[in-house]
């Protein structure tokens, strides 16, 4: 499904019941976007997929102009390579391409990827585990969702904390087409990637990488702690360190524009996130005229 050119929020939302569901209940709390889990979010055990389920819920998002994107399960870290053994690395393969698969079968733009960690050797060893288990997916995928590689807090050690690290990798594997970036705030504003205001520098930095042109998604967190903190802690928007101001600026932006933008903070009282979407959709109807 083509991304509009609007302006597309939504939280991450439970399947419960069903991808269908889980798209219903994303119009029902008044978002134009929304996340889901394809598969249980702490096992990389592959889920058979339900076709009727996932037509359906194409269908419904094409009808409803929505935008959505899966998540890769937790445990999925391209940086560690093969050193749980081989079985343990193809498992990752195969349960990165599961979530593909099931992506492109209810309509989604990508998946979202954490860029991963090493928690022991050079990380340099990391960066290439990266590049050749996004080299060995890609290799075998032949549809329109891209893995969207996510930028990281710090709190796991300094990988994905960089800009330029997710476009090196990018550039170095070589189905760089299939790749795009899912930007979190709250882990841009914890590694000091952004300073949570007007930010000249991210801006330009961006441009010059080409960072901005191949942004999937944003996941847009405020941060229960202060910059480069390195705590991957989400608040509410608004109600955090960053505060309205850092995202109205943000809403300024063009790339924000016809990518799903999703909240993965906590919920409100009737456990969904439908006052803090309401609450950007103002913000963003405020926002300077582009």
């Amino acid at each position: 499904m083509m991304p509009s050119k609007g302006f597309a929020v939504g939280g991450h939302v439970s399947t419960r019941g069903g991808f269908l569901k889980a798209a219903e209940r994303a119009v029902s709390t008044g978002g134009g976007a929304f996340q889901y889990f394809p598969k249980n979010p702490r096992s990389l055990a592959l889920k058979k997929l339900n076709e009727s389920d996932a037509k359906a819920a194409q269908a419904f998002t094409i009808q409803h102009n929505l935008m959505s994107i899966a998540h890769t399960p937790y445990p999925s870290n391209p940086a560690i390579g093969r050193k749980k053994g081989e079985d343990a690395y193809q498992a990752l393969i195969n349960s990165i391409l599961n979530d593909l698969e099931i992506a492109e079968s209810c309509g989604s733009m990508g998946i979202v990827l954490h860029y991963g960690h090493i928690q022991s050797g050079d990380s340099l060893e990391g960066y290439r585990n990266i590049i050749f288990c996004l080299d060995e997916v890609l290799e075998r995928w032949e549809g329109s969702a891209r893995i969207l590689l996510e930028n990281q807090a710090g709190d796991h050690g300094p990988m994905g904390t960089m800009m330029e690290e997710l476009v090196q990798v990018r550039n170095l594997c070589r189905y760089p087409e299939k790749v795009g970036f899912c930007m979190d705030t709250c882990h841009a504003y914890a590694a000091g990637w952004w300073n949570g205001g007007p930010d000249k520098a991210m801006l330009e930095k961006g441009n010059k990488l080409g960072f901005w042109k191949e942004l999937g998604a944003v996941h847009l967190n405020d941060s229960k702690y202060p910059a480069r903190s390195r705590k991957d802690r989400h608040e509410r928007v608004g109600k955090g360190y960053i505060g309205k101001e850092g995202f109205l600026w943000l809403l300024e932006m063009d790339w924000m524009y016809g990518i799903p933008v999703i909240l993965e903070s906590e919920t409100g009282a009737d456990g969904t996130h439908r006052e803090d979407i309401a609450q950007v959709i103002k913000w963003e109807k405020e926002r300077p005229e582009r």
